[in-house]
């Protein structure tokens, strides 16, 4: 008896790509789907049915189109509103926080920041994930992953955070091995591999290229401030360029004032130290308070008082300078087709977008700098969204595994 193939192998191999491409926004009509796939209207129907019955897509059947719009409309995809979540956590020199995030970077639910980090990362990593379970249980939503953002390289294939900085931890604490043990201690259960775990800007890069400011760039170059620090990424044809330990782009420690301040690392004048929330408030002659971070205090600073008090405005044109002689470099180095800022760097380019964009092109060879778009990171919480795009991947890679039922 020959078997009836219920779902075509051309087809099933198709709702990976077809997953991904309704994820990142690029297929929001069938049509659009049939087309960036390469399959016939048929196939592209089925897959998005077989989606659809998975709980990870709306498939809207009966579209409207304008009076003056030509020929059959072509049915509207979408993120399923109930669909599945993973969750995601996030620490950082000041805190923590957890969220459960959906497809296409949605955060459905989020914790308050905590302001209190401990110096066993077993701890506060516990706390997170408890934090996050607690939201789980709250919305009864179905959990497929969990993954961590940390203010530290992530060493392959270990998992360690091999230079958490700005936090009392030590060196190489295997943090990966206690998220997945804080997992598991918690009751989070998902069909996939969880416990995915990676540096806070390199998540924030990739958050940021399927969501955000970077969508669209094959070769994107992020620079960002923490709460303390300054962190890069670079994401190359869709995917976080590590290097062959998980360490690559460490431009926190690239030099930009052989004089300056003594660096964590050993050095003096790097970007970490000299273009961070802590430099900028020192530039300006403020001394940082208790009562929020130093990247809220020193944002709100350089937003209140940029235009009207001339030691704000000073410090943030000594940190300009040097954060686009740092740029000038990577983009000689790298040859990025964009670059985004966050954190403090975001406010930087807000108050003075010329002067930066002039630095990066007088440092850069043959002024190729000036032709690079300098943008904001758009994206709210953009390393928790990146930590849930590593718990998202198995799932992009073979929607399928989530017909084995794992409850959370």
């Amino acid at each position: 008896m020959t078997q009836i193939r219920t779902r075509p192998e051309r087809g099933r191999s198709a709702l990976g790509p077809a997953l991904e491409l309704v994820h990142t926004g690029r297929a929001p009509t069938r049509a659009v789907l049939t087309a960036e796939l390469g399959v016939t209207r048929a196939t592209a129907g089925a897959v998005a049915a077989e989606l659809q019955h998975l709980g990870l897509i709306t498939v809207d059947a009966s579209p409207t189109t304008g009076a003056a719009s030509q020929g059959r409309p072509s049915h509207r995809l979408g993120i399923a509103p109930d669909g599945p979540v993973v969750l995601a956590a996030q620490v950082h020199a000041d805190g923590y926080r957890a969220a459960l995030v959906g497809l296409g970077g949605q955060v459905v639910a989020t914790t308050p920041g905590c302001g209190t980090v401990d110096a066993d990362p077993a701890q506060v990593i516990g706390e997170a994930v408890a934090a996050g379970a607690g939201l789980l249980a709250g919305t009864g939503r179905r959990c497929v992953g969990a993954g961590l953002a940390v203010p530290s390289a992530v060493a392959e294939p270990d998992g360690t955070a091999l230079n958490p900085l700005h936090l009392a931890w030590p060196v190489g604490a295997p943090v990966r091995g206690i998220f997945r043990d804080c997992l598991a201690e918690a009751g989070v259960r998902a069909p996939t591999e969880t416990g995915f775990t990676g540096n806070d800007v390199n998540l924030g890069a990739l958050a940021e290229h399927r969501h955000g400011a970077g969508r669209g760039s094959r070769h994107l170059l992020c620079v960002a401030t923490g709460h303390r620090g300054v962190g890069g990424a670079l994401v190359q044809g869709g995917r976080l360029h590590s290097g062959s330990s998980g360490l690559a782009l460490e431009v926190g420690h690239l030099v930009v004032e052989p004089q300056g301040r003594r660096c964590h690392c050993g050095s003096r004048g790097c970007l970490d130290v000299e273009t961070d929330p802590l430099a900028f408030l020192e530039a300006a002659g403020r001394t940082p308070g208790p009562e929020s971070s130093l990247l809220h205090q020193s944002t709100e600073l350089l937003r209140g008082a940029y235009e009207s008090d001339e030691s704000v405005r000073a410090a943030a044109h000594r940190l300009i300078d040097l954060l686009g002689l740092g740029l000038a470099g990577l983009v000689n180095i790298l040859d990025p087709d964009r670059i985004i800022l966050g954190g403090l760097h975001r406010e930087l380019l807000r108050v003075d977008e010329e002067r930066l964009r002039e630095v990066v092109a007088e440092r850069s060879l043959w002024r190729r700098g000036g032709a690079v778009p300098l943008l904001s990171c758009t994206l709210d919480h953009n390393s928790l969204v990146g930590a849930a795009e590593l718990a998202w991947q198995p799932v992009l890679d073979d929607p399928l595994v989530l017909q084995e039922d794992v409850p959370c």
